[in-house]
């Protein structure tokens, strides 16, 4: 097993980074590792993702949402080919802080025979996971001043 996560803190609450992060239709606009999301935000539902890392290629596939907790976490599975080749879990988890922000922590774990072989793609991956939550945090903070 591998595992990266990268963790930003927030200066607006974590309905407003939730209403942010679970518009999926604006990434487009703003987020730079994940261009593009698509499909329902539901537990048993299959998504259309595209990433995008930082000096790397581009890439979509088709995870299934494992976990949605409403203003909390969001979480699916993403698999290369048959189970235990390449499997990824990946989380986004909001943690409320004492002053009234959020912290925000975008994480995977990744499992399966091909793992050790893709080293140096983790680390770009690890790249962008840091570009969108700093993205999201200038837009939930913009958000939360209006």
């Amino acid at each position: 097993m591998r595992e990266i996560s990268v963790t930003t803190s927030i200066a607006a609450p974590p309905q407003v980074v939730w209403a942010e992060l679970t518009d999926t239709g604006s990434y487009g606009t703003w987020n730079p590792f994940i261009p593009e999301l698509s499909g329902e935000l539901r537990e048993g539902a299959r998504l259309r993702v595209r990433i995008v890392p930082p000096g790397g290629s581009g890439m979509t596939f088709r995870p299934t949402v494992t976990t949605v907790e409403e203003g909390h976490r969001l979480a699916w599975l993403g698999r290369l080919g048959v189970p235990g080749l390449f499997d990824g879990t990946h989380s986004f988890t909001l943690t409320p802080r004492a002053d009234g922000g959020t912290d925000l922590t975008q994480r995977e774990e990744f499992r399966g025979l091909l793992v050790p072989l893709f080293g140096g793609t983790l680390a770009k991956t690890e790249a962008g996971f840091a570009g969108m939550n700093e993205a999201l945090k200038v837009r939930a903070e913009e958000r939360g001043r209006r």
